[in-house]
């Protein structure tokens, strides 16, 4: 039997090694010079001329990218009134470092296991989109596994069932399952509800709604579009560099494709974010190449309103139990990592913190780190918990403010295109959303349905 690849048998062709200094990379940062891959890595690094984390040269980044936020965007930190509304953990790409996911055929009627997971119909999400559109939420973010009988639309399923190998495009029909998700535009339809802003459509999830045929992604965004979809997250990236994509995701498109995807989304009008996953196999090289895929990006569309780092939970995932990895970033990592995305996109306003991977008091140690931005409240969040993740599913209005103003930032409910803002006086509770479509400034939860799931009350 074939030993399984480790941890210590990766070797990769992108390396940490520069011919530039650290002084000279951080020189160039402070004066807002446009950084090159090997300033980013020099940073990454704090230096390669040694080896680990020098602690005064990343207090240096660190300093260096907090000034910058504060010129850029001030000493507002925004967040939105979210929802996450996942249809379905379906899924069969495999990728190493999921466990959102479950086996897709263990959703057939006639599967011998019992799924784990879930598969939620039209009507069921318009259901859970609507309780929270009457408590005030601006957002619904949808991000789902890539179910086999999930089509575009009616004509895309027609397509499908006319295939000769439904198998070599990853389909089989709804009614092999024992709960169908529909279709896509059924989806994006039925979470469109009373004006809320509908984020979802990954480029893999693009992918997915095109399988089987020739349309263009320019095709399918534009009727996802015409379905109700907003702004598309920038997610499914984990590293934009193709030897990091054949270890942790060989099923999942390429670089270049995903870039494709995210111009097409541009080009028919729709807003959107980037991601990185990181602090697994990649290398401090493969975080700058993936930086600078997403600066040229935005160079060309203009249209990415906020860079999320997101932290590899690994405790539950397929690297972590295959020995692959033996842990996920630093802490120091984490903090390098919000830093020298500030320096480096300098195109891109707006640097999210994220409570979910880092947990509350590191969370705010990152909006001094250069982060300005600090997610929403996700009234629910399946997948880094399903990863391991420890750090809660919801945060209320009253957190977020007694949070953000015990560092001296002001706290600010934004719209997930920052186009409309609402800056909120720490003195006057109680406090609750606004600027979603029925918000009127009632807190998201009630004090006994705070209490239900373990969390302090709401007031």
């Amino acid at each position: 039997m074939e030993r399984p690849v480790t941890e210590a048998d990766l070797t990769f062709d992108h390396v940490p090694q520069t011919d530039q200094s650290f002084e000279n990379a951080l020189e160039k940062a402070r004066d807002g010079d446009r950084l090159t891959v090997d300033d980013a890595i020099e940073l990454f690094t704090t230096g390669t001329d040694s080896e680990g984390i020098d602690q005064r040269r990343k207090e240096r980044v660190l300093e260096a990218a907090d000034r910058r936020r504060a010129e850029d965007v001030g000493e507002e930190v925004t967040f939105v009134a979210n929802l996450n509304n996942n249809v379905t953990t379906a899924c069969n790409v495999g990728c190493l470092f999921c466990n959102f996911k479950d086996a897709a055929h263990t959703f057939e009627r006639d599967a011998e296991v019992e799924t784990a997971g879930f598969t939620k119909t039209p009507d069921e999400s318009r259901e859970i989109v609507a309780d929270a559109v009457e408590r005030g939420i601006y957002e619904v973010t949808s991000v789902s596994g890539l179910h086999p009988a999930f089509a575009l639309d009616a004509e895309h399923r027609e397509i499908l069932e006319a295939h000769p190998e439904p198998k070599e495009i990853n389909y089989k029909p709804p009614e092999r399952y024992v709960t169908s998700p529909g279709t896509y535009v059924d989806q994006i339809s039925a979470m469109s509800v009373d004006g809320v802003h509908v984020h979802s459509m990954t480029p893999e999830e693009a992918y997915h709604a095109r399988r089987g045929t020739d349309w263009s992604y320019e095709e399918v965004f534009r009727r996802l579009k015409d379905a109700g979809l907003d702004t598309v997250p920038g997610t499914a990236a984990e590293i934009l560099v193709e030897e990091v994509r054949d270890v942790i995701c060989p099923g999942k498109i390429g670089t270049e494709e995903w870039l494709e995807a995210m111009e097409a989304a541009a080009d028919v009008g729709l807003g959107m974010t980037a991601t990185i996953m990181y602090g697994h196999v990649e290398n401090e090289a493969h975080r700058a190449l993936h930086l600078k895929r997403i600066r040229d990006l935005q160079d060309r569309t203009g249209n990415i309103t906020e860079f999320v780092p997101l932290s590899f939970i690994h405790q539950n995932t397929p690297l972590f139990e295959h020995d692959v990895v033996s842990s996920g970033a630093s802490i120091d990592e984490d903090e390098l990592m919000i830093a020298v995305s500030r320096l480096f996109l300098d195109n891109v306003d707006h640097v999210q913190s994220s409570w979910v991977k880092y947990g509350d008091e590191q969370g705010l140690k990152m909006l001094s780190c250069g982060a300005d931005d600090y997610m929403g409240t996700i009234l629910s969040e399946e997948i880094t918990t399903r990863a391991g993740g420890e750090h809660g599913e919801f945060r209320s209005f009253e957190d977020y403010v007694e949070m953000i103003s015990s560092i001296g930032r002001v706290p600010v409910e934004r719209s997930t295109d920052y186009e409309t803002r609402r800056v909120i006086d720490s003195e006057d509770p109680p406090f609750g959303p606004q600027l979603g479509p029925k918000a009127d400034g009632t807190p998201l939860l009630t004090a006994d349905e705070r209490a239900e799931r373990a969390l302090p009350a709401d007031d």
